[in-house]
């Protein structure tokens, strides 16, 4: 029953997109559904802004998920802008090259280009990883103001992954600000062990951040002493991209 509300729904969703506009009874004629059973389903749509009803009874779609489309072209569009200059990226330094969204308050990555050595990091795209301990997570919520940081901290919490995790908010709070400062973010083994990467922030035309670029490699490659020079290459890369997405601003 679940999942024939959930398909109902959808097709209620695909009409109202296709018409602009439908009533209840032009709804549930031409999907032939159950008056009170496409009622239902508007009303829940309709309470989550998927759907919104006018003063003459008729369904449009609704803020939501014109947010929602919003999101998914501006993923896109990064992604598509993105990957030659990742895939440049990953040629200079044969290390694992990431790109990745914000999606409910975590990271989802999107397109990866692996290193060619033996030894090396591997990820999956489609993968979801944590904010706090990931490059590409502290990259992306540096750039957030305070209220928002400790609202996704409160939600998420702070997990521990291994020793290196940072696990105090305090210390989570100051160790962002130095990202911000310095421009391009750190994982120190706080992920995976053996592991670090390097990220920065992509800015979209409006200044605001939802997007971020990494190098991820093994310790012995990545450590304290190149650190500077690929976070220097890394924040490059990223802000090449956010200048294609129509950003202004200097970072």
């Amino acid at each position: 029953m679940g999942v024939r509300s959930v398909y109902r729904a959808l097709k209620i969703i695909e009409l109202i997109a296709e018409r602009k506009s439908l009533t209840l009874p032009e709804i549930t004629q031409t999907l032939s559904l159950p008056k009170s059973s496409a009622y239902e389903i508007l009303t829940t749509l309709c309470k989550e802004d998927f759907i919104c009803r006018d003063k003459n009874n008729e369904y449009s779609l609704g803020i939501r998920l014109i947010e929602l489309g919003n999101k998914a072209q501006l993923n896109l569009e990064i992604r598509r802008i993105a990957t030659p200059i990742l895939r440049q990226l990953n040629e200079e330094l044969d290390e694992t090259v990431h790109l990745t969204v914000l999606d409910n308050d975590e990271i989802l990555y999107v397109e990866c280009f692996e290193s060619t050595k033996r030894l090396r990091t591997y990820s999956v795209i489609g993968v979801r990883a944590p904010l706090h301990c990931t490059a590409v997570g502290k990259a992306i919520l540096a750039m957030q103001d305070e209220d928002e940081i400790k609202r996704i901290i409160k939600a998420k919490g702070l997990p521990q992954f291994t020793k290196n995790t940072i696990t105090d908010e305090k210390i989570l709070l100051n160790e962002l600000r130095e990202t911000k400062k310095r421009g391009y973010s750190i994982d120190n083994m706080e992920h995976e062990e053996g592991v670090r990467c390097v990220g920065a922030p992509i800015f979209d035309m409006e200044g605001k951040v939802h997007a971020s670029i990494s190098i991820s490699g093994p310790s012995q490659r990545i450590n304290m002493e190149t650190i500077p020079s690929i976070g220097k290459l890394v924040t490059e890369k990223a802000n090449k991209i956010s200048k294609l997405l129509g950003y202004k601003g200097e970072h």
